[in-house]
């Protein structure tokens, strides 16, 4: 028996999904590669994501509360895997490819620092050129993993994972999706889409928030329960995208988007999150505190560039770049080990036990 016939199998099916989709057996690599025997091209980059030490990370990295002691609290980990099932769910009804937007949705944020957007910001403003995180998921995946060898993953993942990002206020336009696959808009919706539901129910569970805290047309139109919200933002993109499948012929160009009331209602809901629950949460004397202590950390690094592993510091080419990749390799909870060796008492009373 020919044990390639599984892949090859797989690979007929996605000649049934819709004429935008984007099929497995057409993608590219930098370096060409024998195909699995039994997985397609996006499975197998699914996998090495799954399996790569960036990827494990995640799930002691911040989402927005920082280093929380509470276990139901959303990480960066559990955000990726939200985040896939949201955009596999949209995928699978718009006859997409699944297996794409996995792929992209579980590596999406490989390149975070250690708490989250705070860390974030911080080494944006001391590097020469800049930091932000989807550049960085990018550094990892083609250069940094498997210590300096990269996951050689196909160009359409990459793709998807570089422009994953939005920025605040409105970002559901025809105008910024303009050249992505509609798998890599299903990530960027998806993103959004999954963050906001589970961020508004970590800020109900810590209290820091209360429902009758929020505009009431947002809760009147995505419902008081999380299931309600996820579900009322999975069948609106659904129903707004359904061109996405082909079934209405070529009389438009299709593209991953909501209706104009949920889009509305998405932008609202984004607005009073970032005012009343991300900001002051980066504001915050823990937030204030970690910014800290990635300051402290890049400094020490940059200073001391001999204790850099000696492949990081080869691929890296600068102390900055070194010093910066080091940091962001790092979770919360190691940052502050190191942290603390570095300037005793620096996280006392801020992070544990504080949820």
């Amino acid at each position: 028996m020919n044990i390639n016939i599984v892949r090859e199998n797989l690979e007929k099916k996605e000649e049934l999904l819709s004429p935008y989709a984007l099929r497995s057996f057409n993608s590219t690599r930098e370096i060409i590669e024998e195909k699995s025997s039994v997985r397609t091209e996006f499975q197998r980059d699914r996998d090495r994501i799954i399996h790569c030490n960036s990827f494990r990370r995640l799930k002691h990295k911040s989402q927005v509360f920082v280093a929380p002691q509470g276990d139901h609290f959303t990480t960066r980990l559990t955000h990726v895997i939200e985040v896939s099932q949201v955009g596999r769910t949209i995928a699978r009804a718009l006859n997409l490819n699944e297996d794409l937007v996995e792929a992209m949705c579980l590596g999406h944020d490989l390149g975070h620092t250690p708490f989250g957007h705070i860390g974030e910001s911080v080494l944006n403003k001391l590097l020469s050129d800049g930091f932000h995180h989807s550049r960085h998921s990018i550094r990892l995946i083609t250069k940094l993993e498997k210590q300096g060898k990269g996951l050689n993953l196909t160009n359409e993942v990459i793709e998807g994972i570089r422009n994953h990002s939005k920025p605040e206020g409105e970002f559901i336009s025809f105008d910024s999706v303009r050249g992505l696959s509609l798998e890599a808009q299903i990530l960027r919706i998806s993103d959004a889409l999954a963050y906001l539901a589970h961020d508004i129910l970590d800020a109900l569970r810590s209290e820091f928030l209360l429902i009758s805290d929020f505009p009431k047309d947002i809760i009147n139109t995505l419902g008081e329960r999380h299931s309600q919200r996820i579900s009322t933002f999975v069948t609106d993109v659904i129903n707004s995208s359904w061109d996405c499948t082909g079934e209405k012929g070529d009389s438009c160009i299709p593209w991953i988007r909501m209706s104009d009331k949920l889009k509305h209602i998405i932008t609202e809901l984004r607005n009073f999150m970032f005012e009343k629950f991300y900001h002051p949460i980066s504001s915050s004397v823990e937030g204030k505190r970690s910014a800290e202590i990635v300051e402290i950390l890049f400094s020490y690094y940059f200073e001391n560039p001999d204790l850099i592993p000696k492949w990081l510091k080869d691929v890296s080419k600068n102390n900055e770049r070194a010093a910066a990749d080091m940091v962001c390799g790092m979770t919360d909870n190691y940052a502050l080990q190191v942290a603390e060796q570095l300037r005793p008492g620096i996280s006392d009373n801020v992070f544990q036990g504080r949820i």
